[in-house]
């Protein structure tokens, strides 16, 4: 799969990280077809990659392409696969981006197409590390899961995991930035409220955000003595409800992916 020709069903935001990541290490193939029925969306992504194809409902010369992406919310999903069985080849890779739909649901839409892969991708993948899961069909042959591998390697780490694991990691990993960022860039502008420069308090955030992290894997540490490192908590007494608001929205959000 030596520069496979693309198609991307759907030209939204991930679309948009995928071609990214692919463009920045160079990856990206001379052949890319995206559709997507809003033309803002594609005239936005045309100027970013001027030497893409996009097409307003274009789907099934997108279909028609060796690598297709699947891109698309999950309530539309029903309605927009089906009628691209007439352009997917026989040696055609599918890679859905969607939760809660299965591949062999996708399968089963597409005719009973065997080569349905499914990864959860992960924002971070712009600049080449995201954390995107992905599951494999057991028909899909080595030589062509390598390549793929390889392909996707330049979105960031990509580990193999079982299918009935996926939503979990929509959830976590896959919206899990918006957990934090929101946090992060409100930290950085208090910082500058107190007299940082804007360098110094991104730096400060940054610095302070990736030394909890690599204390959470190299310490040796529990979990408890970790937090039990800072004696003067300022949210301590937040702490009971902000761990419920994660228990109880993310499980339901959770529930409602697996159902």
């Amino acid at each position: 799969m030596d520069s496979p020709s693309i198609g991307c069903i759907g030209g939204g935001r991930i679309t948009r990280i995928m071609l990214a990541a692919l463009a920045r290490f160079g990856k990206l193939p001379n052949h890319v077809v995206v559709s997507d029925t809003n033309a803002e969306v594609l005239s936005k992504l045309q100027a970013t990659f001027p030497g893409i194809r996009c097409i307003t409902n274009g789907n099934g010369e997108a279909a028609a392409q060796a690598l297709v992406f699947l891109a698309l919310h999950p309530p539309v999903a029903g309605g927009v696969i089906p009628p691209l069985l007439s352009n997917i080849r026989k040696d055609t890779i599918v890679v859905s981006l969607m939760p809660k739909i299965s591949a062999a649901k996708i399968s089963q839409m597409l005719g009973g197409h065997p080569l349905v892969v499914r990864m959860i991708p992960n924002a971070p993948a712009v600049i080449g590390e995201g954390f995107n899961p992905v599951t494999y069909p057991d028909s899909m042959p080595a030589d062509k899961k390598m390549a793929l591998s390889t392909l996707f390697a330049s979105f960031g780490s990509c580990p193999e995991v079982s299918e009935s694991q996926l939503e979990a990691y929509a959830v976590i990993s896959a919206m899990g930035p918006t957990y934090l960022w929101f946090q992060l860039y409100e930290l950085q502008q208090i910082a500058e409220s107190f007299g940082l420069s804007a360098a110094d308090a991104a730096d400060a955030v940054r610095q302070m955000a990736t030394g909890s992290i690599a204390t959470m894997e190299k310490s040796g540490l529990s979990p408890g003595e970790i937090m039990d490192l800072v004696p003067v908590k300022p949210l301590g007494a937040d702490e009971p409800v902000i761990r419920e608001m994660y228990r109880t929205r993310l499980t339901e959000l959770y529930g409602k992916l697996k159902s």
